[in-house]
């Protein structure tokens, strides 16, 4: 069995060999298989330890295996695309042996190719953008919900419970309209600075650990000259926005996990 870390342009790994260092099992090394021009950085795996079944059942059962195997990936494929132009490989991608990868790799070394020279001189930067809604709902006037208020007061009492609730679902509906509205614009002037951008899923509160809400969660891959202003950019708008609820959060750089892909 083979694990597959990443691909890489083999001339990199002339220059500036693979590290030494301990594999996926913590026994075997880690080491640089030369495919035409293309090198695999990979691992030997037992093929008894790590079948399919095996696998499978330690990532639906053994959290505590899961947990540290995907950190052992995340920290070697990190590690590799600060030495080298990098296509990572998804967690868990393994071979059954030398002859399978190379028969791989090489149906599609002219993609490949073409795909590191895309690669090149770019970085992947994940950008999040959080809310905290009490206070946006502060700074917000909207001319629909000012009306609405001064109607409700003109109400008898026993209308006013009712309205009032109905209240909190438009002053709701409009706060996600307002962040929806201000994270699509934000995420334009972010896209200017990069080849390409992409939204991707919010994570909820039990993800985050945290008190406010995540508005936005997005990636972008920037030409490594462009990453100060696009940095800076995020800084000027968080000083501008803090007041009223906004946090910022740019990690980067990342292995191009979302822009690049051998599959």
């Amino acid at each position: 069995m083979l694990y597959l870390y990443a691909l890489v342009p083999s001339s990199e790994v002339e220059v500036e060999p693979v590290p030494t260092m301990k594999g996926f099992d913590g026994e075997h090394d880690i080491y640089a298989l030369d495919i035409d021009g293309i090198t695999a950085i990979v691992c030997g795996l037992p093929d008894e330890e790590y079948s399919e079944s095996v696998l499978q059942n330690k990532i639906e059962n053994d959290m505590e295996w899961l947990q540290d195997k995907a950190f052992h990936h995340h920290e070697t494929v990190l590690m590799m695309s600060k030495r080298y132009t990098i296509i990572p490989l998804k967690f868990c991608t393994i071979y059954k042996h030398e002859d399978s990868l190379k028969e791989k790799v090489g149906n599609h070394l002219s993609s490949l190719k073409d795909a590191f020279k895309d690669l090149e001189g770019k970085e992947e930067w994940n950008v999040k953008i959080f809310c905290d809604d009490k206070r946006l709902k502060e700074t917000i006037s909207h001319p629909s919900i000012t009306e609405k208020w001064e109607e409700i007061k003109q109400l008898p009492k026993g209308r006013q419970f009712f309205e009032k609730k109905k209240m909190e679902q438009l002053e709701n509906k409009v706060i996600e309209n307002e962040k929806n509205r201000m994270c699509e614009e934000f995420h334009e002037r972010l896209k200017s600075y990069a080849t390409e951008g992409t939204v991707k899923k919010n994570w909820g509160k039990d993800v985050t650990g945290r008190a406010d809400q995540m508005a936005w969660n997005s990636v972008y891959f920037l030409p490594k000259e462009g990453v100060d202003r696009f940095v800076d950019e995020i800084k000027q708008s968080e000083s501008k926005w803090k007041e009223a609820g906004w946090t910022f959060e740019a990690t980067g750089p990342w292995p191009p996990y979302h822009f690049s892909s051998f599959s």
